[in-house]
């Protein structure tokens, strides 16, 4: 169970990733639209794992990679907009694949 501090952490990690994403979307996320589904944030505030729908473009291998690449810019850039963070937890990527998931389950039950 999180605490409202971790959850207020998350949303705002979510929002602020989003817009950098958008903002830099040829560059980071090689021209592919890529969605911050859910961030969750650890107890200590030290990690955040930060899940990612990326849809229309490359491999979502390749675009996932070159995120993982620019991972510390992506830090610096979320830190640069939350000022009144002390510390800026370090941040890991993973696919979401639950839009596939839920995709394959509604075509089960469709046969």
């Amino acid at each position: 169970m999180s605490s409202i501090r971790q959850n207020r952490i998350e949303g705002v990690i979510q929002e602020e990733m989003s817009m950098l994403f958008q903002r830099n979307a040829r560059d980071l996320c090689l021209g592919a639209m890529v969605t911050v589904t859910t961030v969750r944030v650890s107890p200590d505030l030290s990690s955040a794992k930060c899940y990612l729908s990326i849809f229309a473009g490359p491999p979502k291998d390749e675009v996932l990679e070159n995120i993982v690449l620019n991972a510390p810019k992506i830090r610096g850039e979320v830190g640069r907009r939350l000022k009144n963070m002390k510390h800026i937890p370090s941040l890991s990527f993973y696919i979401d694949d639950s839009l596939d998931y839920a995709s394959k389950i509604d075509e089960l039950l469709k046969k």
